[in-house]
């Protein structure tokens, strides 16, 4: 019988620039898990179908889409600090303006506007983790920094739930501020050291290229989970979990709220040990079983019409995700190791932001032609496709960690 051995040597610490990410992660997701679970009710507020109110979601993804390449030359040319901060404020403004909004187009011009800063901080904080997070403790500085998103998405949709009598506009005008207070904690304390570290190491190391990353068995099944997981979690949960709530429940501002905030708790939950087991019994174990648990537990959102089944089988799906996350991050750190690899986790987020623009789009389609339960059953067939596909791909941790008795 074969049993792993690890070894016992001391971990390093993490390193200080990626508790300032962590920080600042925490400030947005707080902000964020206001305006999520009533941003769809909003837009419909403006007499637009539940498709039109999904695309709000969708137009937000594909921003994020198209100009992830242009994030990945950027911090080639620029440095992550600079377009991490220039994304960040890009994304304070414009949603802070949400709140002023009086048409549906102004709404989907200023997402759009705040997708292309989103994925300017996404990849820039992508990139800046995976250079300095060291080799030992990938899976656990990818935990932490995906802990501290999931902290405040608890705290943001319940601290939303109580301030619903102010109405919809306030919380885009504090979400705004949250973000511009994040931009303010890491110019002031992120060091500048990064972008001198990453001109010598593009001088002496080649870039790792798309070309050469796509033959890695590995990095083609990440693109697989990628999409699932922008499909489910970033898009559909997102955009139509609250329309779902809307539907079922005459209070369904504050049932979105809390079932969003259930899905980050279990998420939470499982982050907390999900990044060791990484770093211990491999990747491909973690993302396998993620992706099953989130996909059955997706599945079974739209019969959610009793509060606490949908309580329950939200926090379930978000125990899934965070199963998946910090080994689908690490994965990532392996396959680029210490080479530049700017316009490799721009394709990566490129492939999870196609699957949170296809899937609301779609799944709201579906659910006003056929009903949420069938929507949401797709999100688990495409979570369990993408399973299947990390049964061909290759496991990616360092075997010098590990040793085989």
């Amino acid at each position: 019988m074969l049993t792993q051995k690890i070894e016992l040597e001391a971990k390093p610490k993490i390193p200080e620039e990626i508790w300032v990410l962590v920080v600042a992660a925490f400030i947005i997701a707080l902000g964020y898990g206001l305006i999520a679970p009533i941003l769809p009710q909003f837009v419909v507020g403006f007499d637009v179908s539940f498709a039109a109110a999904s695309a709000v979601v969708s137009i937000f993804a594909g921003a994020r889409l198209l100009f992830a390449p242009m994030s990945g030359s950027l911090i080639d040319k620029i440095g992550s600090r600079r377009v991490y901060l220039t994304g960040l404020l890009t994304v304070a403004i414009t949603t802070g303006l949400v709140a002023l909004a009086q048409e549906y187009w102004q709404i989907l011009l200023l997402r759009g506007i705040a997708g292309i800063g989103s994925t300017m901080f996404t990849v820039s904080a992508m990139g800046l983790i995976v250079k300095m997070a060291p080799v030992e403790i990938r899976g656990r500085c990818s935990s932490v920094y995906a802990s501290s998103f999931l902290f405040g998405n608890i705290i943001g949709p319940v601290v939303g739930a109580a301030m619903s009598g102010l109405g919809m506009r306030w919380p885009f005008a504090i979400y705004g501020a949250s973000v511009g207070l994040a931009a303010l904690v890491v110019w002031w304390r992120m060091p500048k050291t990064n972008d001198s570290l990453r001109k010598a190491d593009s001088n002496s190391v080649p870039a790792l290229r798309f070309a050469e990353a796509i033959k890695d068995s590995a990095y083609r099944s990440a693109l697989f989970s990628a999409f699932a997981n922008g499909w489910s979690n970033f898009g559909v949960r997102v955009a139509v979990l609250p329309l779902f709530a809307a539907a079922a429940f005459s209070n369904g501002g504050a049932i979105a709220g809390f079932a969003m905030a259930a899905f980050a708790a279990g998420n939470a939950l499982c982050l907390q040990f999900a990044g060791d087991l990484s770093d211990r019994i491999g990747r491909k174990p973690m993302i396998i079983s993620g992706l099953i648990v989130n996909a059955v537990f997706t599945a079974m959102i739209g019969f959610g019409t009793e509060v606490w089944i949908l309580i329950t089988v939200s926090a379930l799906a978000g125990a899934g995700a965070g199963l998946l996350n910090p080994s689908q991050q690490a994965v990532l750190a392996d396959v680029i190791d210490s080479r530049p690899g700017g316009k490799v986790l721009a394709n990566f987020q490129m492939a999870q932001d196609f699957g949170a623009i296809v899937g609301p789009i779609l799944v709201g389609m579906i659910a006003e032609q056929a009903g949420f339960q069938i929507g949401f059953m797709l999100c688990g067939v495409i979570s369990l496709l993408a399973a299947v596909a990390w049964i061909f791909g290759r496991e990616t941790l360092p075997t010098a960690k590990v040793e085989q008795v």
